[in-house]
């Protein structure tokens, strides 16, 4: 087996799907061997995440772009015996890729694409996805014919190589004990949705969907953090649901959580690659209600392995929730037929397995 030594470069000082993939992706390859570091900013989350988790880590003042930023990473790579680093975010892409041209016979770049967010056509990003870059990986089909399409990479250079799961660990649970164990009653339908609260997740819209249409045994998860918080809090007051709508924060458990719910919806209408909430909320056997955005339409064939609605579209989100909520039959074929796909495609070990095919092709290319 070739033996990889990896630097991941993480500049988001955020927490949600993206950094999650990194420390899983980490620990999987540092369970076969491989020799994986991370860095990232010291104020940001992903550090004692990772720390806890066992991933070995930095910290850099990478957060911003700056010369001091580009300095500290640079004599971090040079210092020591680097095969690949696996960018993450823009900023740290951009750090890693100028840092790069001054390190003699450095290592390669393989900078992993995770959200729709569009890309910039001009000529300092072109150079980056086309030239700086060996590789680009993408989380998503559907984002992988965006970098073909937008920055121009040819087709052989860019490989989807979509996040994976814990599959012992999501998987179908027992709904009482989990509402036990959190204070919910036993009598309520339950939808929630766990992600950052960030205003393209598309939170409010599922707020004022469930005011619309909540009946009196309804009940609203809300579980996650994030800049969104305050705005959220402040528009279920003023819709009169606070004591239809819990909103318990971050939890280091979301496994609890989605196994407490009937139904689980993301209404995103931006940005997003290959959610991880829904892999887990299907792993789990939960059916999913979300938008045709970004990679989503790869996890969910409409009224197949979950229901799709129009993004910001309030009326459309609450339908397919009160369709949800009156017909278990619908509830028990949508979630049966997206764990099967779960089971079929959402390995950790896929993930780590194509992941190791990417840097194995990249090191070819280098050899003689």
């Amino acid at each position: 087996m070739t033996r990889f030594e990896i630097l991941h470069s993480e500049s988001s000082c955020g927490w949600g799907g993206q950094e999650l993939r990194v420390i899983d992706e980490a620990r999987g390859f540092l369970s076969e061997g491989h020799g994986v570091t991370l860095v990232a900013p010291a104020e940001s989350r992903i550090i004692v995440e990772a720390r806890s988790r066992g991933v070995p880590v930095v910290a850099l003042p990478i957060a911003r772009r700056s010369v001091a930023a580009l300095r500290a990473l640079r004599a971090h790579i040079a210092s020591r015996r680097i095969d690949i680093v696996n960018s993450h975010s823009s900023t740290d892409s951009w750090l890693s890729a100028i840092a790069l041209q001054t390190v003699r016979e450095g290592p390669k770049l393989v900078r992993t694409r995770h959200v729709s967010a569009p890309i910039t056509g001009n000529w300092p990003t072109r150079w980056l996805y086309r030239r700086a870059a060996d590789h680009v990986v993408t989380t998503g089909e559907a984002l992988r014919l965006q970098v073909i399409r937008e920055a121009g990479v040819r087709e052989s250079r860019v490989t989807s190589v979509p996040t994976g799961l814990d599959l012992e660990r999501y998987s179908p649970g027992d709904q009482r004990a989990a509402r036990v164990e959190l204070g919910i009653a036993d009598d309520k339908f339950v939808v929630g949705v766990v992600a950052t609260l960030r205003s393209w997740k598309g939170h409010r819209y599922l707020v004022e969907a469930f005011a619309a249409k909540a009946c009196e045994n309804w009940q609203l998860l809300i579980v996650g953090g994030g800049p969104g918080e305050e705005n959220l809090r402040r528009q279920v007051s003023e819709l009169g649901i606070e004591k239809k709508v819990l909103m318990p924060g971050n939890q280091s458990d979301v496994l609890p959580w989605l196994r407490a719910m009937d139904a689980f919806a993301l209404p995103s209408y931006a940005n997003e690659g290959v959610p991880q909430a829904i892999m887990q909320a299907q792993a789990c056997g939960i059916p999913v209600v979300s938008t045709a955005v970004g990679s989503i339409t790869e996890l969910i064939a409409d009224n197949e392995t979950g229901l799709l609605v129009t993004p910001k579209d309030v009326d459309s989100l609450g339908a397919a929730i009160v369709r949800l909520a009156g017909d278990a039959a619908l509830r028990r074929r949508l979630a049966d037929a997206a764990h099967q796909q779960a089971l079929q495609r959402y390995s950790d070990r896929l993930m780590i397995e194509r992941m190791s095919d990417v840097f194995r092709s990249v090191m070819a290319a280098r050899a003689p």
